[in-house]
């Protein structure tokens, strides 16, 4: 997988999202990462996430990147 500026590949995000049951709320996923001490980027990102049900890591992952190429 491909590394990240700042940590954030995807499989550095999905580390901050360890403990996550799926489906998730953007709330559930800001609250996971606060408490795996992510970075404040990280945090941003997510809370800017449109507010939907995450099926799993891969829809979560899908969103994260979005909104990443989008703040670009």
């Amino acid at each position: 997988m491909a590394r990240g500026v700042g940590g954030q590949s995807p499989s550095n995000v999905q580390s901050y999202l360890a403990g996550v049951s799926y489906p998730a709320t953007k709330q559930d996923l800001v609250k996971a990462a606060r408490q795996n001490d992510a970075s404040r980027d990280i945090l941003q990102i997510l809370e800017q996430l449109d507010e939907e049900n995450f099926g799993g890591p891969q829809d979560v992952m899908k969103a994260y990147s979005r909104e990443r190429n989008a703040a670009s």
